[in-house]
């Protein structure tokens, strides 16, 4: 556990142009990345499209082989990809030869933003369409990957091999340590794209073995006062208690990670009893937690950028949830790059405020019908009444 948690300072540099909603964010050096580089603006309009496609056509295509052997070029010697950056684009020989130079960095491959899991699914897409080896081979090296970012205890960082500060510990945040159990589960179940030879049996069961000891994570940090409840965003990779990450993003109890996590638990089969607790557990926490009365208005201007968010008073508003509410009253806030927690949204500034998901209900209203539907298969005298 030791090796995987050594923290790697090189090659750490702070691009200067970086905006300041990126402020907090570890940011990239060298030319490849000043040219490819996901900055706010470029957020604003959707980057990588080529990458999430499923089209079967396109992946027969020149296009897609040309986009397939960037994305193995942008490939770490780790296994994994860094995050934020536009990977499709045509890409000048200079630039190129960056990229190669940077093979060996250990300090920016990740799972956050759903780096590396974006990838492997294109380069299994490619080798289904192709049946070039390369973007096999390239894809179960990305299998590795995630396997070696693994705690002895089940949970995974966001960063690996190389850390800095809160990568270290174990990361909800962003659905980063779900969406990598994810991507495991359909690599031992074989499921489409993964499917056919495209990994070894042997493979499929490290990616099961390490699934399971992911969900024992899971079940080890959920928060319990006494009772189970959620999750926060990050949890110490040692102790499993909550614990911060950037400056307003302090411990707590926080819903919108917390409900893809009991998402992933629901599609358990047969659970057992502790799986039964938690899932009932978070359900009856979201239960009590939830915000009426209230609606989120998102103003935005002539360009469709966001200038304001406001929570106001609407006796019709559908029910709403906090992201954070505080660990020892269970009330929600929304803090500044200050670090100071405060109850109400205009108490922060416009920067923060515009720029992060503060309040939300899709991701509930997505999750309690699927918890009705379990609940009924698989303990129907138990759980939240609704």
């Amino acid at each position: 556990m030791d090796k995987k948690i050594k923290r790697n300072l090189a090659g750490l540099a702070l691009v200067a142009c970086v905006m300041p909603l990126q402020a907090s964010v570890m940011t990239e050096a060298g030319s490849a990345y000043a040219l490819h580089q996901t900055t706010q603006t470029e957020q604003q309009k959707p980057k990588n499209q080529l990458l999430r496609s499923k089209k079967k056509a396109f992946f027969k295509t020149e296009e897609a082989r040309r986009v397939g052997d960037q994305v193995l070029l942008w490939q770490r010697d780790t296994g994994g990809w860094p995050k934020n950056v536009d990977m499709e684009s045509p890409m000048t020989e200079e630039q190129k030869q960056q990229v190669l130079a940077d093979k060996k960095r250990k300090d920016d491959s990740t799972t956050d933003n759903k780096a590396t899991s974006m990838q492997m699914y294109y380069l299994a897409r490619l080798y289904q369409a192709t049946g070039d080896h390369r973007y096999q081979k390239g894809f179960c090296k990305a299998v590795d990957y995630l396997l070696s970012g693994q705690y002895d205890n089940g949970g995974w960082p966001q960063f690996w091999p190389g850390q800095r500060d809160y990568q270290v510990h174990i990361t909800f945040n962003d659905d980063a340590m779900v969406n990598t159990m994810e991507v495991l589960r359909d690599v031992y179940e074989g499921k489409a794209p993964f499917d056919g030879n495209l990994t070894s049996d042997k493979l499929k069961k490290k990616a099961k073995k390490a699934f399971d000891k992911g969900v024992e994570c899971i079940l080890k940090t959920q928060i319990r006062n006494p009772k189970p409840t959620v999750w926060c965003q990050q949890h110490d990779y040692k102790t499993f208690l909550p614990t911060k990450a950037r400056a307003y993003e302090l411990p707590s109890y926080c819903s919108q990670e917390s409900a893809y996590i009991v998402r992933l638990l629901l599609s358990l089969p047969n659970p057992d009893d502790r799986v039964k607790e938690a899932v009932h557990g978070a359900m009856a926490w979201f239960e009590q937690h939830k915000i009426t009365g209230k609606r989120l208005v998102v103003k935005k201007d002539a360009k469709g950028k966001k200038v304001d968010v406001q929570l106001v008073d609407d006796p019709n508003g559908h029910p709403l949830w906090a992201r954070y509410y505080d660990l020892e009253k269970g009330e929600p806030y929304v803090c500044d790059r200050d670090g100071v927690p405060r109850k109400h949204l205009e108490e922060i500034g416009v920067e923060r405020r515009t720029g992060y998901s503060w309040y939300d209900n899709e991701r509930l209203e997505e999750i309690y019908p699927l918890y009705e539907a379990w609940k009924k298969q698989y303990d129907p005298e138990g759980g939240v009444m609704q």
